[in-house]
């Protein structure tokens, strides 16, 4: 028997005068529907999966794509990084000197970022980002936070380039901040150093957006002359 549903040209006349009825579409799966989705995702990122996308990304993909599925897959994102930083092994801020330096640093392991921190004693600078430090390592657990004094760690490293900050990534330099004013100053804020850690690869940030600079405060002197708190060695 001829099949009603098979593509040739008689049956394409019998169609046309009402003989057989039309041909049956195939039925399209979620799967199939995902599938497409992918591929067109992937086309859009040059062949990046969205697995391996950061949220930011996926924030960029909104004016293209449907909004609600996006978002969806976003949440989703964000309950996998919190899975993943609920198996972690760190979350506080270890303190090393230079002989721990390749055990803890160069020999980290495979898939870890690691945030290292130079610092002195009586640098006010200092002090607020080892307190932000060990904040933001509870809360990203799967990162390593380390710190270590800089004439300990390196000798004669100049106290100029204080505070200062290396990112680790299975042992390979990506990043640094070097000094007061590539950091901010003291008008540094927590959600600050994390978006500048995120932008480094060391974190994800659930931060929706960059956070803004705060600005400067004006000091009021005893003499009644007003300045702007601006200078340098204030800033560490």
């Amino acid at each position: 028997m001829q099949d009603p549903n098979e593509d040739t040209q008689w049956n394409d006349i019998l169609r046309a005068k009402g003989i057989i009825p039309p041909k049956e579409e195939p039925e399209v799966t979620e799967d199939d529907i995902i599938g497409l989705m992918e591929q067109t995702l992937q086309e859009k990122t040059q062949g990046k999966a969205m697995e391996d996308m950061t949220l930011d990304e996926l924030d960029e993909l909104e004016d293209d794509e449907d909004e609600e599925v996006l978002l969806r897959y976003r949440q989703q994102r964000i309950e996998e990084i919190k899975r993943l930083q609920g198996k972690a092994k760190y979350g506080e801020v270890k303190e090393i000197s230079a002989q721990d330096y390749v055990q803890e640093v160069n020999k980290a392991g495979e898939g870890v970022w690691v945030v290292l921190h130079l610092f002195k004693q009586g640098i006010p600078l200092c002090s607020l980002i080892n307190q932000y430090l060990a904040q933001l390592a509870a809360k990203f657990p799967a990162t390593k936070f380390l710190k270590s004094i800089s004439s300990t760690c390196i000798p004669n490293y100049p106290d100029k380039n204080l505070p200062t900050m290396f990112v680790y990534f299975e042992g390979d330099m990506k990043s640094q901040i070097v000094g007061p004013i590539d950091f901010g100053g003291m008008n540094l804020t927590l959600e600050e150093l994390e978006w500048k850690l995120s932008e480094m690869g060391a974190v994800v940030t659930t931060l929706e957006e960059k956070p803004q600079p705060t600005t400067r405060t004006t000091v009021s002197f005893a003499g009644g002359r007003d300045q702007a708190d601006d200078s340098d060695n204030d800033d560490y």
